[in-house]
């Protein structure tokens, strides 16, 4: 087994990854990868949380804004970029970050992911005019019909999971559960996992307090001005959908907020239910920095 050590550090929506990753990297002089498939597109900046000019400065940063909002990319592609990725960064650094509240795309890397094909872009553009036309219950009777297994797993009120289903069902005949089999792939590096959470009343005033910021410095300005791509499958997230409504005049501007809010907090609890499910996951409290450091030098 390789000295080379992936440091994975997850964690709900506003506990506070970022900053403490950028702290462990210094420690550890290394670089950070992104694992917050939200960050990937160039348009999403404030809504997305990207770390500052100033943070991005503070230690490299990989898989930041690299992508359109018009391209695709799956957890899948991630692992393949990922890996490729650490075998240039692990000859100069024994120890890399990789950081993120995007579950299924950090489990990509560190437990594997069965290759899934690519999609046409007529059956893509198909799919969308499904939700287009009929909304998130015509996504749901598809998949229903297409991959009834899927359909009782999965969440139904995530439209990008249901039309991702669809998609592939719809280019291979085959049902999308079939090529989930969550098979092991080993990697070739130690992998050392924490977790960062607060309680709940912390946690969610951090939400709170994170969203009041983002108004302040722009999101209205910034949703604003990719409301004509509002229909894809990006922007169809937490901090944009709502002024999307606003802007759509099915609320007001307060009601929104409010909803963002909410949404966060509920998107936050799935992200803990998630990564509760790795047993392997340490837990800290966000300011724990020196144990964390300790933990991932005797790990």
């Amino acid at each position: 087994m390789s000295e080379n050590k992936l440091i994975v550090i997850v964690g709900p929506t506003a506990v506070g990854k970022t900053s403490l990753s950028i702290e462990i990297a210094k420690y550890f002089q290394t670089e950070i990868i992104s694992a917050d498939s939200r960050q990937f597109y160039k348009e999403m900046n404030i809504g997305t949380a990207c770390p500052s000019k100033e943070e991005l400065e503070a230690v490299k940063h990989h898989f930041i804004q690299t992508l359109s909002i018009n391209e695709y990319y799956s957890a899948y592609k991630f692992r393949e970029d990922v890996l490729n990725l650490l075998k240039i960064l692990f000859k100069k650094h024994q120890n890399v970050i990789m950081t993120g509240g995007s579950g299924l795309y950090v489990r990509a890397v560190t437990d594997g992911i069965d290759e899934i094909p690519d999609v046409d872009e007529n059956i893509r553009n198909e799919v969308i005019s499904i939700f287009e036309l009929q909304g998130v219950q015509g996504l749901r009777q598809s998949v229903k019909l297409l991959d009834p297994e899927y359909y009782n797993e999965v969440d139904i009120a995530n439209p990008k999971r249901l039309m991702r289903a669809i998609e592939i069902s719809m280019q291979t005949g085959i049902p999308f559960s079939s090529f989930r089999t969550k098979k092991y792939i080993p990697t070739d590096f130690k992998i050392t996992r924490i977790g960062l959470n607060l309680n709940k009343e912390g946690l969610f005033s951090r939400i709170n307090q994170r969203v009041d910021q983002m108004m302040e410095t722009g999101l209205l300005e910034e949703a604003k001005r990719l409301y004509p791509f509002r229909t894809m499958n990006a922007l169809n997230t937490v901090g944009y959908k709502e002024l999307f409504d606003f802007l759509d005049k099915k609320n007001t501007l307060e009601e929104a907020i409010e909803k963002i809010k909410q949404n966060s907090r509920r998107y936050a609890k799935r992200q803990l239910t998630w990564f509760r499910k790795d047993k392997e996951i340490q837990w800290f409290q966000p300011d724990e920095k020196e144990k964390i450091i300790q933990y991932i030098l005797s790990s």
